[in-house]
């Protein structure tokens, strides 16, 4: 018990010093990170979009396989990311296995699907009596289609903000994709498993404190916007 008290002892000393290692793991998960869900935003709105505003066969199925892939173990997000840009991948020539920009490809295709969701959600809910007293008032269709974009954009947020908070909180596709290298693609999720295997308890629990706070202020975010 006296050890587990020294373990937080020790990691508030970590944080409230800011401790180079500490600070680095945390920037660069929060750039990956950003990064990742911008690159996913810019991919699933303008798609989930295009589905919602455009009838087609198959519509419904495809809408069902987005919703399936909610659930997409990160691990096999990882494995599939990994296949691509191994050397025997189609995408192996770009060099991008174990650099952070692979990591960045990794936890887009995690929570592309979270996002196109999100956004047909989002958009599924601007009730349909205001797309017709748009359509009434002799406003184009791309016309029309921006102002209920404009309706649905607290919930479109909302969704990036819970794709965000997966994409931090992920460890399987990072520790595959990644390689957990020290200084390079460490971040906070393969830096706490590894840390702790290493019985590095306090380095761990700081770590995991982080991760808690960012989660947390993640989800004080979302419950902003949907209080909007």
């Amino acid at each position: 018990m006296n050890e587990i008290i020294d373990g937080f002892v020790q990691a508030f000393q970590l944080i409230i010093s800011l401790d180079p290692e500490v600070i680095e793991i945390t920037a660069r998960s929060l750039l990956i990170s950003l990064a990742a869900t911008a690159v996913a935003s810019l991919v699933a709105i303008p798609l989930g979009g295009l589905i919602h505003f455009r009838e087609f066969g198959g519509k419904r199925g495809l809408i069902t396989i987005i919703q399936t892939l909610y659930a997409l173990p990160t691990v096999v997000a990882g494995l599939f990311v990994f296949l691509l840009l191994s050397r025997a991948g189609p995408l192996g020539f770009l060099g991008l296995l174990f650099t952070p920009t692979g990591m960045v490809i990794g936890q887009a295709v995690l929570i592309i699907p979270v996002l196109a969701g999100m956004t047909l959600v989002a958009l599924s809910g601007v009730k349909k009596t205001i797309s017709d007293e748009i359509v009434a008032l002799g406003a184009t269709q791309t016309q029309a289609i921006l102002t209920i974009i404009k309706e649905a954009r607290f919930a479109i947020i909302g969704g990036i903000i819970l794709g965000f908070g997966r994409a931090i909180s992920e460890v399987g596709a990072a520790m595959i994709i990644g390689g957990n290298i020290r200084g390079y693609t460490r971040v906070l999720t393969t830096a706490i498993a590894l840390e702790t295997s290493m019985g590095n308890i306090a380095l761990s629990i700081a770590l995991g404190i982080i991760l808690l706070g960012i989660a947390m202020v993640v989800t004080v975010a979302l419950f902003l916007v949907q209080e909007r």
